[in-house]
C-alpha cells in the first residue's frame, strides 16, 4: 500500500534541510551542521501536498447531537430538584476506512448521541449510525447511509515500523472551522494513559478540540493512528498530542465488520511490574528493559506457554514492551485464539515462548448482591471479581476476591469510607474469595471488624 511518488515529497523536504552526505553528525562527528540555500526548483517546491491530496478526502467532519440533562436553577431556588433537557452538539472528526461507508472515530465524539451527521471533504453529507463503541480504547465505528455511493478511503497501516522522529500529518476539524492539516513528528511511542488500555503514539503535530477522531497520517498517506487527546494547561495545542495506534484501530474495525457489538480482548494471564535498574543488575541484564512477571494465572495462556514467576517479558510479537500498558496493548490487539510469540529473559538468556491468547475466564457481568443488616458493608453492592469482570472494568485480573460495584450515598458503607472499585481481600483475617463467603462471615460477626481492601493497587486496612 506504499506509494513511491509520495515518498519523493518527503525526500525533497529532507534535502531542503541540508545535504546528508556532508553532515558531520551522519559521519559520527559532533559539530555545526552544514547549511545551504535551496539550489533547485525541486528544493523550493518541496511540499506535503501529495500526501494530503490522497489522504484528506477520507477524513470527515462529525456533528453529533446529544441530550444534556441539567438542573433547573429556577426550581432550585425553591428547593426543588427538577432537571431540564437541552440539545447539545459535539463536533469532531473521523476517517473513512471502507468504501461502503465505514468510519472510525473517537467514542467520546459520539457518546450519547441521538443523531449523527457526517460531512465529507467534498461537502456531501450522510447520516450515520453507531455500529460498535469501545470506551476502553476510545474508538467507535460508524456506518454511513451512502445510498450505494462508494467513498474515498484511507488504508490502515499497522505493519510499518514507526520510529520516533518520523514525519506525520494530523488531519481533522479543529474548533469546527473545517478540515485542517498540521505537520509534526512522532515524539514518542507506547505512551501509557495509566489505565493499561492503550499505548499511544505521541506527536507534536497541532491537535485541538475538534481534531478528536481525525487521522494521524504517515508520509505514504496511510492511517497510523486516530488522534484522541492532548496535554495542555490552556486546552489548546501545546505540542503534546496522542493518537490510538493503527493496530488497535484495525482490531476495533474488524470486530465491527464481523458483526460484534463489543471488542473481545485477549489476555495473557500474568501480572507484571516495571523493570528497575536494581532488578536488571540482579538478573544480569545489560540494561533495564521489559516487565517482570509477578504471578501467573493457573491454566491461563501464559502458564500454558511456560511463563514463570520471575521471568522478564521483553517483547511481544517482536515489539518491545516496557510497562504493563504496552504489554496489555500488544496482547489486546491479538484476536483471542491466535498464537503470539513472547520473548522472555530467564537465567541469563532470552528465549521465545508461544502463547495462545484467550478471553479472560469467568462472567464479565456477574450477579451483584447488596449487603444488608447493620455492619460496615451495609449499602454496598458486591460481586465476584472474575478475570473477565476485572478486564472489563480495568481492574487487576489477578486480584480475585469480591469487588464493590456500588455504594449507597447514605449507607453505613459510605460512612465507613468504602468506594466503588474497592476489592475486599480479607475480613477478620480470613481471605475473601466469593460474595457468598463474605455474606456468611458478615452474618457470623457481631462486633469487631478488621477489613483489608485493595484500592488503586494499594492495600488499605480499616478497623470498625
Amino acid at each position: 500500500m506504499k506509494s513511491s511518488h509520495l515518498a519523493i515529497a518527503a525526500a525533497l523536504l529532507l534535502s531542503a534541510c541540508g545535504n546528508p552526505d556532508n553532515s558531520q553528525a551522519q559521519q559520527g562527528q559532533l559539530g555545526e551542521p552544514t547549511r545551504r540555500a535551496p539550489e533547485t526548483q525541486g528544493d523550493l517546491q518541496a511540499s506535503f501536498a501529495p500526501v494530503v491530496q490522497v489522504s484528506a478526502p477520507a477524513v470527515v467532519n462529525i456533528a453529533a447531537q446529544t441530550v444534556v440533562r441539567e438542573r433547573d436553577p429556577f426550581f432550585e431556588m425553591f428547593g426543588r430538584g427538577r432537571t431540564r433537557e437541552r440539545v447539545g452538539q459535539s463536533v469532531g472528526s473521523g476517517v473513512i476506512v471502507r468504501s461502503d461507508g465505514i468510519v472510525v472515530t473517537n467514542n467520546h465524539v459520539i457518546e450519547g448521541a441521538r443523531q449523527i451527521m457526517v460531512t465529507l471533504n467534498d461537502r456531501r453529507e450522510f447520516p450515520a449510525e453507531v455500529v460498535l463503541a469501545d470506551p476502553r480504547s476510545d474508538l467507535a465505528v460508524l456506518r454511513l447511509d451512502t445510498g450505494g455511493d462508494r467513498l474515498p478511503t484511507m488504508p490502515i497501516d499497522d505493519e510499518s515500523t514507526l520510529h520516533v522522529g518520523d514525519l506525520v500529518l494530523a488531519i481533522g476539524n479543529p474548533f469546527g472551522i473545517g478540515q485542517t492539516v498540521t505537520s509534526g513528528i512522532i515524539s514518542a511511542l507506547d505512551r501509557s494513559d495509566g489505565q493499561g488500555a492503550t499505548a499511544y503514539i505521541q506527536t507534536d503535530a497541532a491537535i485541538n478540540q475538534g481534531n478528536s477522531g481525525g487521522a494521524l497520517v504517515d508520509m505514504d498517506g496511510d492511517l497510523i493512528g486516530i488522534n484522541t487527546m492532548i496535554l495542555s494547561p490552556s486546552g489548546t495545542s501545546a505540542g503534546v498530542g496522542f493518537a490510538v495506534p493503527a493496530a488497535m484501530v484495525r482490531r476495533v474495525v474488524e470486530s465491527a465488520a464481523g458483526g460484534e457489538t463489543a471488542v473481545e480482548r485477549a489476555w495473557l494471564g500474568a501480572s507484571v511490574s516495571p523493570m528497575t535498574t536494581n532488578e536488571a543488575n540482579r538478573l544480569g541484564m545489560d540494561s533495564p528493559r521489559g516487565v517482570i512477571v509477578n504471578s501467573v494465572y493457573r491454566s491461563g495462556p501464559a502458564a500454558s506457554a511456560g511463563v514463570r514467576q520471575g521471568d522478564v517479558i521483553t517483547q511481544v510479537a517482536g515489539q518491545a514492551v516496557e510497562d504493563a500498558a504496552a504489554l496489555n496493548f500488544r496482547i489486546g490487539v491479538v484476536r483471542p485464539g491466535e498464537q503470539v510469540a513472547l520473548t522472555v529473559f530467564r537465567d541469563g538468556s532470552e528465549r521465545t515462548l508461544n502463547a495462545r491468547v484467550a478471553v479472560p475466564p469467568g462472567d464479565a457481568t456477574p450477579e451483584t448482591v447488596t449487603i444488608g443488616g447493620r455492619n460496615p458493608f451495609t449499602g454496598a453492592a458486591v460481586a465476584d471479581l472474575t478475570p473477565a469482570l476485572a478486564d472489563r472494568i480495568g481492574a487487576d485480573p489477578m486480584a480475585g476476591g469480591v469487588i464493590l460495584t456500588g455504594v449507597s450515598g447514605r449507607s453505613y458503607a459510605a460512612a465507613a469510607g468504602f468506594r466503588p472499585g474497592d476489592v475486599v481481600r480479607s475480613l477478620n483475617g480470613q481471605e475473601i474469595t466469593s460474595t457468598r463467603q463474605l455474606q456468611q462471615l458478615i452474618e457470623g460477626t457481631e462486633r469487631g471488624w478488621d477489613i483489608v481492601i485493595l484500592r488503586n493497587g494499594q492495600e488499605v486496612r480499616g478497623r470498625f
